[in-house]
């Protein structure tokens, strides 16, 4: 079985972001990066569980909450000038690449539970 599109724009997100993070300077790397971290992987691993999931759309509506908040502790990095603003583009960019793609899925889950 292959990987879904988000599962893996997901994991890219990750494996692109974590190292920029992990640059922070102490005083935010420990607070803002860690928490950014923390739920970047909470993204990945609640996608990988919510593709198994028999309630699928409870675990969707959650993973939302998670991406919004990653979107919006990005952009506190800006803020606090500690990426520049490319990096910040590109980042909101993939954000927003997953988030279409998990609202797609929202909606495709409200489908089947509502028949239509």
């Amino acid at each position: 079985m292959s990987d879904l599109p988000i599962i893996q724009k997901t994991y890219d997100l990750v494996k692109w972001y974590v190292p920029i993070i992990n640059r922070l300077p102490r005083n935010h790397k420990y607070l803002l990066g860690d928490r950014i971290i923390t739920g970047l992987y909470d993204l990945l691993e609640g996608l990988i569980i919510a593709r198994y999931s028999q309630n699928k759309l409870v675990e969707l509506g959650n993973l939302n909450t998670k991406l919004d908040i990653i979107r919006y502790q990005t952009r506190l990095l800006l803020d606090f000038d500690l990426i520049k603003t490319e990096r910040y583009e590109y980042i909101q960019k993939l954000i927003n690449e997953i988030g279409i793609d998990l609202g797609g899925w929202i909606k495709q889950q409200k489908q089947k539970v509502t028949g239509g």
